[in-house]
């Protein structure tokens, strides 16, 4: 009876998406097909290849996105994430909403299928609770993971950019050619960081301020090396003292932050030692040392004990 059930959920969900697909996709592309090839520009480029490509099951789960209710506060909280973690496309708050929907529904019906395996009746209304759980949160755990992963990697690529900025401003660069020959620069070695210094030298060319720009930057990143750096460099600006010497000043002293944070973890080292010695080192040690004596006393005293 499981299986039938399990089959019928299953043939119904597909049923949904292709329904949405081909409604959505599938014949609209007939009629894009009756037009006739791309627009090309005068350049040559053809328009269509501006847009990127996105799977059919992308499209749909950016279908089903679109259909999630979602208050205006979330939504600005949940794209503030996906921006820190990279994902900075139109579409990518659809298609995350989508994704936990889909999952949800996924697991659920999974945990319905495999219900009759378990005896307790109480287990199997808290595994399908716990599948539905599962489903709807775990797509913002592995976002949160992301977004962790991507601020170390702008954290390590931070040191070198700053000097490579030292050394363009007291050049003879302003801040604006500077932030840019930079992000050009580090284009192929940290490939995040030259993004965003990318995005902050392209507001400024759109007409934003600059400690707009720089305060955009640290939206984007929640890093706290970089919310002190733009920080120094609006401090300067407003008050018209040397970029070049506040550069330096501000990357030793990162430097030696960085010192103190290697060596705060240098300390923990010893303390986080002590389980994993406990738990494998020392019962190796005890039975080594003492599991001879033991079976030495065995021989002597158990003739003794028992009588013979």
């Amino acid at each position: 009876m499981a299986g039938i059930i399990s089959v019928v959920l299953f043939m119904a969900l597909m049923g949904v998406i292709s329904y949405y697909g081909y409604r959505s996709y599938a014949r609209p592309g007939r009629f894009y097909e009756r037009l006739g090839g791309p627009v090309v520009n005068p350049d040559g480029d053809s328009l269509t290849n501006l847009t990127p490509e996105v799977g059919w099951v992308v499209r749909v789960i950016q279908q089903v996105g679109e259909r999630v209710p979602i208050s205006p506060d979330d939504a600005g909280a949940t794209r503030r994430d996906l921006i820190m973690a990279g994902y900075r496309s139109d579409r990518t708050l659809t298609v995350f909403n989508g994704i936990k929907i889909t999952l949800t529904v996924v697991l659920t019906i999974l945990a319905f299928s495999i219900r009759g395996e378990i005896s307790n009746p109480v287990l199997r209304i808290v595994s399908i609770g716990f599948a539905g759980f599962m489903g709807y949160f775990l797509p913002g755990y592995v976002l949160d993971k992301k977004i962790v992963k991507r601020q170390d990697t702008l954290k390590l690529a931070l040191p070198d950019a700053l000097d490579m900025l030292v050394v363009s401003v007291e050049a003879g660069l302003g801040l604006d050619q500077a932030l840019q020959h930079v992000g050009r620069e580090l284009q192929l070695s940290h490939k995040e960081l030259s993004d965003e210094l990318s995005l902050v030298n392209l507001e400024m060319r759109a007409g934003k301020p600059r400690a707009e720009a720089l305060r955009n930057l640290v939206d984007r990143t929640g890093v706290d090396d970089i919310r002190s750096l733009v920080g120094t460099l609006i401090q300067t600006d407003r008050f018209g003292t040397s970029v070049a010497q506040a550069l330096r000043v501000h990357s030793d002293s990162l430097r030696t932050e960085r010192r103190q944070r290697a060596e705060e973890q240098a300390a923990k080292t010893t303390i986080k030692m002590v389980p994993p010695l406990v738990l494998f080192v020392l019962p190796s040690i005890i039975f080594v040392t003492i599991g001879p004596a033991i079976i030495s006393l065995i021989r002597e005293l158990g003739p003794v004990t028992t009588g013979k």
